[in-house]
């Protein structure tokens, strides 16, 4: 297996003068160097063929000894000089000063036609960025984060990668529910992808510290090898940067919120720069549509990263890197202008994207207003919103005395379906009707539109949880079969209908079925 291994992340930044990997204080660096811990029993679940095949990596090549060595952290290749990326961050709105990847090891950074990639190891050992943990990941997380990664990029929404899915042959222990209990969990590693890991806490960290220079290298190298086109360093191109981190941003949001999934960590170390989703750890899809549903139990009062604060957090975070891009740029007015720019353009792309869900292509007050109506009516009782939006495609807008039947499934609770609620929905599937026809609107092309974008599969977090629960007894059927289905989510697949279906009510309750922890 042959890599081209670059080292122009730590040639080009501090490295941390001291060499040992103990937990502590970590300044004036950008990184620590950091062996990966040596699993006793290394053994491949899964491999993600079409990153692969990105990464010109064989078929082959990717279920060979060598390569499960090397994505389990077992054999480096000889060029390989691991490390851990300093950062801080604002975790649910404070200051939490120095954090860095407690569980992270960037394994590589490598170019594959002429782009850059990094390959890290999450669940690998320890770091100096541990605090008080073991570096070590579960079973149970990893799946959930393999599987999620994948999934997403599938969506069509930006994100990291997951390459493969190693277990340890190592017992970790850990409390799930933070009550106390801790128990042994299978050990797990997850080699994850992505063109850098370059998050809003590691400019953070060093303004915090007032370490301008050290900001200004990192700010100088984040523009020349990941956003080349802005030009050389100058306040100009700061500024640009900003610009472009916050439409990225933006985007990545967006795409969020079309598809229902709520990440459940938002923090500023969770923020990448380039617009990706990142780190997978208490995160679900909506089930019923729920403006305030949060996965995560740490969230579970404040409910600050809840579906429906997810834009504005995101803005939130983006302040935080404005303060952190200041000493760089030194005009508030423009850093203002910027981020007042992302709310204006939210307001728009929000609603653009929710009338192409749809199928009302054109941005107009009266499809405004029909979105907006739809988006209280769904909460009036509890609605699958994916189920919703894709039944929803075969609405005869000729006949919208069926549209309650149309999408009869998508009730969790169809006996409470009172008859004032039947009327709303009636009078909004009318409405809806006449939108419809008034635009003339084609059902086929309709129907292909709003499927594009409104995706049949998703990985609800009871599927997670099958697979989790087969693969613990040593099944990867399950497994396996939602990474295919998830390949392909706005595509029917009556082979994998089963998975089009709403969230069981044994999994209501059920531990890593609702909420969950960030135990991983």
């Amino acid at each position: 297996m042959k890599l081209t291994i670059n080292h122009h992340f730590t040639d080009s930044l501090p490295a941390d003068s001291l060499q040992e990997n103990t937990p502590r204080q970590v300044y004036q660096a950008a990184y620590s160097w950091v062996l990966p811990k040596k699993p006793s029993n290394p053994t491949l679940l899964h491999v993600s063929d079409s990153l692969c095949q990105v990464l010109k990596i064989s078929k082959e090549e990717c279920h060979s000894k060598k390569f499960v060595d090397l994505v389990s952290g077992t054999q480096l290749l000889p060029e390989m000089k691991p490390y851990s990326m300093c950062y801080g961050g604002h975790q649910f709105g404070n200051w939490a000063g120095q954090l860095g990847d407690g569980r992270a090891i960037n394994l590589a950074d490598i170019t594959v036609d002429k782009q850059p990639w990094t390959m890290q190891l999450k669940g690998a050992g320890k770091t100096p960025y541990s605090r008080s943990g073991d570096g070590l990941a579960v079973l149970r997380s990893s799946i959930r984060e393999y599987l999620c990664s994948e999934a997403m990029f599938h969506l069509g929404i930006p994100t990291t990668r997951a390459l493969s899915l190693v277990t340890t042959g190592d017992k970790v222990l850990r409390d799930p529910l933070y009550d106390g209990n801790p128990s042994y969990e299978k050990g797990a590693i997850v080699c994850r992808v992505a063109p850098t890991f370059i998050r809003f806490g590691n400019f953070e960290i060093f303004a915090a510290r007032n370490d301008i220079p050290n900001l200004k290298k990192l700010t100088d190298f984040t523009l020349k090898t990941h956003f080349k086109t802005l030009g050389k360093p100058s306040k100009e191109a700061y500024l640009h940067f900003f610009r472009t981190v916050s439409e990225r941003s933006l985007k990545m949001v967006i795409d969020w919120q079309r598809v229902g999934f709520v990440h459940g960590v938002m923090n500023t170390d969770n923020m990448s720069i380039l617009g990706l989703t990142i780190d997978y750890g208490p995160y679900g899809w909506l089930e019923g549509y729920d403006l305030n549903w949060t996965p995560n139990t740490t969230d579970g009062q404040m409910k600050r990263y809840a579906y429906g604060r997810q834009p504005e957090m995101v803005l939130w975070n983006l302040y935080q890197l404005a303060n952190a891009l200041y000493p760089l740029i030194e005009e508030t007015s423009a850093l203002e202008d910027i981020l007042t720019n992302y709310r204006d353009q939210y307001e728009q792309q929000n609603g653009i994207m929710h009338c192409q869900k749809l199928g009302l292509n054109h941005y107009t007050n009266e499809n405004l207003q029909l979105a907006a109506d739809l988006n209280l009516i769904l909460q009036a009782t509890e609605t699958d919103m994916t189920i919703f939006y894709r039944l929803l495609a075969d609405f005869d807008e000729h006949s919208p005395h069926k549209g309650l039947d149309l999408i009869h499934k998508a009730f969790y609770q169809p006996s409470a379906l009172n008859l004032p609620l039947k009327d709303r929905w009636n009078t909004w599937f009318k409405q809806y009707s006449q939108q419809l026809i008034s635009i003339n609107s084609k059902p086929t092309e309709r129907k292909r539109q709003m499927n594009s974008i409104n995706p049949k599969y998703v990985l609800r977090n009871y599927m997670a949880q099958l697979a989790i629960d087969a693969a613990d007894q040593g099944d990867l059927s399950v497994l396996d079969e939602l990474y295919t289905v998830l390949k392909k989510p706005y595509e029917e697949q009556p082979k994998y209908e089963k998975w089009f279906a709403k969230r069981p009510e044994w999994a209501r309750h059920k531990v890593g079925c609702s909420m969950l922890s960030c135990s991983s």
